[in-house]
């Protein structure tokens, strides 16, 4: 057996990776006319750095097929754009439950308004719309109990609606409570200036039922509650709490089962502050459940729209789970050039670039589709009759529909023209966080200082909420007036600061925070059109892909290297490669068929594999698969192998 060094002559110039690379004869290896001999080294070398060329342009490829638009992704590889169709399709389903569902909930919350609107003028003694209840006079107070109570034993005989009583939700098993409220001890003299309290709530209440029940008496009068008296010098409030049911059949409009209503009714009677003025307002929840044996005449149940819903969901959970497995590859990829940059260059990659495989929009779209999931099955539990939290499925309808039109812009990005909305926001957004936060404390003082001095002499300052409205309002240049003109009440002194306050806060925001904000947009639109005329700094990861000079059309992106290994790519080279590394049962192959080498070349090839992964080479399966089909088409007179199999090195 004869072992040769590498050659020194021609292949002076290799590099000690192409040395290590040579495949040495030994064991005997012969060829076709009985010599052995070596592979040169410079070969070796050179289909190392073409398999490397080969490497790197297969992923510039990857890269750029990534980051291309669905019509260019269309005539890069001739896939049709499922996901583009997907969410066009999910924009005009979701846009339609929508609105289906906005009608809907329009009638509920039209029928309670309108009920509570009615239940005010049925139940508040001399009730004007939009106008604040309160009493004076003990007497006044008395009569407004005697009337609620009245008109609601007389109910049926006075409504226009129909309702019916709810029994047993009263104290005592009653259907309607009279309560009062009071300190346990409360003793005040104005006179000596003196009071004695016990903070202890004590609460009486007495139950009442209406007529028809079987508990209560034929006539009612209001003798019955003589012995309901109230201790003004410590009480609190008074409350009438009873409920009634009655049945929304507006619903048949939209071809839907009526739904059953019970409202829970409190009137209030306030005098916490002791004030002399009792505040009366009446409050109103309603609940829904379904109707016991609905009929309807000439209509049948339908669950076509359970079904739309369904079919949403479906829809929604598809666009989930493309734009996850899009982040996914994203991800992937991002890894795939790190490790390339960090191991063939040398270099890191910036976060800058790092973020690019991070798409923002499927996240935006990510959090649509789990809000439209949860509001469908809301939305079928509302149908059902099982549930009735109509506010919170609008709630996420309403957003996931918002968050599916604004992902429209993702698709319009991709046109130059229509792109200079995102590539201006983008630009100018980190400046208008930074400004919006130095906005935002001196707006936060002017908020606290208005609510402290004013808010005991101007309604619009009366909680902070109410004040950063009104001072948002006055940032554009709403209701001005109006705010100056309710200040002259005030005391001189209030008024003063007022003036003062006002004036300032307005001359510095209008002429000059808001005048900012603007310069600050503005400024981000002409650096972005004087870039479009200008050289523009390109990042180093779309400098990596520029350097791929094939187009979508040019078919290059249909072969293997375009993505990452198919199916049946990787099931042939899997196969092809393990023949080649482990050369089981190439002795039965036709003549012809194998690569024409000996066991020994084998087992160098095998050692060669394993220094070349030691580079991080991807895919050498894939690059074995290649290098078999050229080395079986190019020796068709190879023979088979004459040696045994010798001893390989390691497992």
């Amino acid at each position: 057996m004869a072992a040769s060094a590498p050659a020194s002559g021609p292949d002076a110039g290799a590099t000690e990776t192409d040395g290590l690379l040579c495949s040495v004869a030994g064991y005997g290896s012969q060829d076709l006319h009985g010599a052995a001999g070596p592979r040169p080294c410079g070969l070796v070398g050179s289909e190392l750095r073409q398999q490397q060329e080969e490497e790197e342009e297969a992923l510039r490829r990857k890269l750029k097929y990534f980051f291309m638009s669905p019509c260019d992704k269309y005539h890069a590889k001739g896939r049709k754009p499922f996901k583009l169709g997907l969410q066009l399709l999910k924009i005009v389903i979701v846009t339609v439950q929508l609105v289906l569902f906005g009608l809907s909930n329009q009638m509920v919350v039209t029928f309670k308004e309108e009920n509570t609107a009615t239940f005010k003028h049925l139940f508040l003694k001399g009730y004007e719309d939009d106008a604040a209840q309160a009493v004076h006079r003990q007497a006044e107070m008395y009569g407004h109990i005697r009337f609620a109570v009245e008109q609601y034993m007389a109910l049926p005989q006075i409504s226009l609606g129909q309702y019916a009583y709810v029994p047993g939700v009263g104290v005592n098993g009653s259907a309607l409570s009279l309560c009062q409220r009071s300190y346990r001890r409360g003793t005040i003299d104005p006179v000596n200036d003196t009071f004695d309290i016990d903070p202890h709530v004590v609460t009486e209440c007495i139950g009442l039922n209406p007529p028809d029940s079987s508990s209560a008496p034929e006539n009612w009068s209001w003798s019955d509650v003589s012995n309901f008296t109230l201790k003004f010098y410590k009480l609190i409030n008074v409350t009438i709490d009873f409920q009634l049911k009655a049945i929304n059949i507006q619903t048949i409009i939209n071809n839907e089962i009526p739904d059953c209503y019970t409202f829970a009714i409190t009137i209030v009677m306030d005098n916490r502050a002791h004030s002399g003025k009792v505040k009366v307002r009446l409050q109103n929840q309603a609940s829904i459940k379904e109707c016991k044996d609905p009929s309807v005449s000439g209509h049948a149940e339908s669950y076509a729209r359970q079904f739309f819903d369904v079919l949403v969901a479906i829809v929604c959970l598809l666009s989930l789970l493309l734009c996850g497995r899009s982040i996914l590859r994203g991800v992937l990829l991002q890894h795939e050039y790190v490790r390339f940059f960090k191991h063939r260059l040398g270099r890191s990659v910036s976060w800058g670039d790092r973020t690019e495989f991070i798409n923002g929009w499927y996240i935006l779209l990510i959090v649509s589709d789990v809000f439209t999931i949860v509001g469908s099955f809301i939305k079928i539990g509302i149908k059902s009759k099982n549930l009735s939290s109509y506010d919170v499925c609008s709630i996420l309808l309403g957003t996931s529909t918002l968050l599916v039109w604004v992902g429209v812009i993702r698709y319009l990005s991709f046109f130059q023209k229509y792109n200079i909305l995102i590539v201006t926001l983008r630009a100018a957004f980190p400046n208008v966080i930074r400004f919006c936060c130095c906005a935002a404390a001196i707006y936060l003082g002017y908020c606290f200082c208005g609510w402290i001095v004013l808010g005991p002499y101007h309604t619009k300052f009366r909680s902070l909420s109410m004040v950063s409205e009104c001072l948002f309002s006055l940032i554009n240049g709403d209701d001005m007036f109006v705010t100056f003109a309710e200040m002259e009440q005030s005391g001189s002194l209030v008024w003063i600061f007022s003036q003062v306050y006002l004036y300032t806060f307005i001359s510095l925001f209008i002429y000059m925070v808001l005048s900012l904000f603007i310069a600050l947009i503005t400024g981000a639109y002409d650096t972005i059109m004087a870039q479009t005329q200008e050289q523009v700094r390109v990042s180093d990861l779309h400098a990596f892909i520029a350097e791929c000079m094939d187009t979508p059309s040019s078919g290059k992106f249909r072969g293997p290297e375009g993505s990452s290994c198919s199916f049946l790519c990787c099931c042939e080279c899997l196969v092809l490669g393990l023949s080649l590394c482990l050369c089981p049962g190439l002795e039965d192959l036709p003549v012809g068929a194998n690569t024409g080498r000996s066991w020994e070349d084998c087992a160098s090839r095998r050692r060669r594999r394993r220094r070349l992964h030691s580079l991080n080479r991807p895919c050498h399966l894939q690059s074995a698969c290649s290098h078999l089909t050229v080395q079986r088409h190019s020796s068709p007179s190879a023979v088979p192998y004459r040696d045994g199999p010798p001893p390989l090195e390691g497992k």
